[in-house]
């Protein structure tokens, strides 16, 4: 993974996990690396994979259980919530930009149309 210096490693570490969570390439349930295996796939240390872990249960996207490890959330809404939040997030960058070059929500949401309609 490339870190951007701009961004703590822990929140770039976080919001990929969330991404594999929302994608469906990690599922409700399922139990995530260890702390030093996670730490070796991304090669940080693994007090910032133990900050990572507190932070995903804070958000109750992750759960710990004692003696087995960290799984991801089993509460189906939850996971379909963090999807659309980071979907949202997508939307205001999109947005935001839009707005920087001078078009209208109106005309952010035409240009969407018609890109899709090209790729598709």
């Amino acid at each position: 993974m490339e870190y951007n210096t701009a961004i703590p490693i822990y929140l770039q570490v976080m919001n990929a996990i969330k991404r594999d969570i929302a994608t469906g390439r990690i599922l409700p349930g399922d139990k995530l690396p260890s702390v030093r295996d996670l730490a070796v796939q991304y090669s940080i240390n693994p007090n910032t994979v133990s900050r990572v872990y507190r932070e995903l249960e804070m958000e109750h996207v992750c759960f710990t259980r004692r003696g087995t490890g960290t799984f991801v959330t089993e509460d189906e809404e939850r996971v379909a919530q963090l999807r659309e939040d980071m979907a949202k997030e997508l939307v205001q960058g999109f947005l935001a930009g839009a707005q920087l070059l001078g078009l209208s929500s109106a005309e952010a949401a035409e240009l969407l149309r018609r890109y899709d309609a090209e790729t598709s």
